[in-house]
């Protein structure tokens, strides 16, 4: 049995996510139809976790089993030639057979995208943010979420994952070019966590809220008590490592 690893970039404008999912357009769905009609074997296409609809993807893996051996370069190239042209297979290579893009990663991060101005180019891949951001206190009360946490909180409330804990390793903003760019990596993601987690950062920003804001929401378990989501069409998951 052969294993195969992809790394995937897509544009998740158009889709309801990554996962299958019955009546709905995913990601994984496409990419599965597309390895399936190459091969002419079902497959079990296994990505390293879910993105909600309108997210997108810099660097998802995942990874897929068959007993055939097959040309990485020639099937790279033919998958990616009848692949829509918002998702691209980047990277393909063997691994091993215990392989597992979901069970295996150690960590996963994203980038979320603040444009300030507005651009016909970055229009569907950032939110355009009025407000003016002090950069100083949305790093200094970002760190109230570092380390393992219940995020009940920060995940939408019809989650089907009973385990809510989640240890961030690294959480910051920055601005660069015209872009403002948050930074979150962690052991794990809960559903609509990342949206969540700084939208509620940017009412903490308004209200001029201290630290102990953060730590009573995390305390409280209740998705109310955090801030709105911001939109989907900003989030990146950047990266997946193992």
């Amino acid at each position: 049995m052969n294993n195969y690893k992809l790394i995937i970039q897509y544009d998740g404008t158009n889709y309801c996510g990554w996962q299958i999912q019955n009546n709905a357009i995913t990601i994984q769905q496409v990419i599965t139809d597309k390895i399936e009609l190459l091969t002419g074997i079902k497959v079990n296409l296994i990505g390293s976790g879910r993105t909600d609809t309108g997210v997108h993807a810099l660097g998802q893996a995942a990874n897929f089993k068959i007993d055939n051996e097959l040309d990485i370069y020639k099937f790279k190239y033919s998958l990616n030639s009848i692949l829509p042209n918002d998702i691209s297979v980047i990277e393909m290579k063997n691994a091993a057979g215990d392989f597992n893009a979901r069970f295996n990663a150690r960590k996963r991060s994203y980038l979320y995208l603040f444009s300030t101005y507005k651009s016909p180019f970055y229009q569907k891949y950032s939110y355009h943010y009025h407000d003016k951001l002090d950069f100083r206190f949305l790093n200094d009360i970002s760190s109230y979420l570092l380390g393992s946490n219940d995020f009940t909180s920060f995940a939408r409330k019809n989650t089907e994952t009973v385990n809510k804990i989640c240890n961030v390793y690294d959480i910051h903003w920055k601005e660069t070019n015209g872009l403002i760019l948050f930074y979150i990596e962690a052991d794990r993601f809960l559903h609509g966590m990342v949206r969540t987690i700084i939208g509620t950062l940017l009412k903490a920003l308004k209200e001029h809220a201290l630290g102990s804001y953060i730590e009573e929401i995390l305390s409280a378990k209740n998705r109310e008590c955090a801030g709105e989501a911001v939109p989907a069409k900003g989030l990146f998951l950047y990266k997946v490592k193992y």
